[in-house]
């Protein structure tokens, strides 16, 4: 049974949703959601999951305040997603040691699947999840129900959302998991073209972790290799 404050939050969405249970199998929570990624095509909505822990719980509370325009917040939604990304690279990085940062990887692990809502003891779901239905007509808009990051090296809300326009124009990429500080999208056409290495270096900049935490060699190159076959994206800020 959903927590009654839980189920107060969610409603305030005025969304059609759908809870699974603690300890469901993850797979017909993706099942699901790829369902609903076809309906929405027709029915005026993208799909987002959501895991229903503490600290996520904090963020949606907020997005249903009197005081969080989410309106202003998606109109404000610019066209600099590719510059923000190349900003957070830069600083991130020096030029006379990237080279060696790239390295000459030639495998890395390829995502199919969601894992941010996954118990990896159990491979169940770690809490109760639930599947939004969003009425966005366009996906980056996700953002703007569900305003996650502005803390550690987590873009904040309004960058978020014009990163994400970007990678849905440049690889059809869709904001699909939101579980704390666990950020999943859905890529069903992979890099859609794009080189790997140029795709690695805009996930770094968006989520240093996903290199210096989520690669056993630390390099750009591993990550690139796996995002060459991959249509899962899992992002994680520390």
């Amino acid at each position: 049974m959903m927590n009654e404050s839980f189920k107060k939050i969610i409603d305030s969405f005025h969304c059609k949703y759908t809870v699974f249970e603690k300890g469901t199998d993850p797979d017909i929570v993706e099942q699901a959601y790829k369902a609903a990624f076809q309906a929405g095509k027709a029915g005026g909505f993208y799909p987002a999951i959501v895991v229903l822990e503490e600290y996520g719980m904090e963020w949606l509370k907020y997005a249903v305040q009197g005081d969080y325009d989410r309106e202003s917040v998606i109109d404000g939604c610019g066209d600099n997603g590719q510059d923000i990304l190349r900003e957070r690279f830069e600083e991130y990085t020096e030029e006379d040691e990237l080279r060696d940062y790239i390295g000459e990887e030639t495998e890395g692990d390829e995502l199919h699947h969601f894992c941010g809502y996954v118990s990896f003891r159990e491979e169940v779901l770690v809490q109760d999840t639930l599947l939004l239905e969003i009425p966005v007509k366009n996906p980056w808009e996700i953002v703007g129900y569900l305003p996650m990051g502005g803390w550690n090296e987590c873009p904040g809300p309004e960058d978020m959302i014009a990163i994400c326009k970007y990678w849905y124009e440049k690889y059809k990429a869709v904001p699909a998991v939101f579980a704390g500080d666990v950020m999943e999208f859905y890529a069903p056409l992979g890099l859609n073209g794009v080189d790997s290495i140029e795709a690695a270096k805009e996930h770094y900049a968006f989520c240093m972790d996903r290199v210096d935490q989520g690669t056993r060699t630390y390099k750009l190159s591993e990550l690139a290799a796996g995002l060459a076959g991959s249509d899962v994206w899992y992002f994680w800020w520390d």
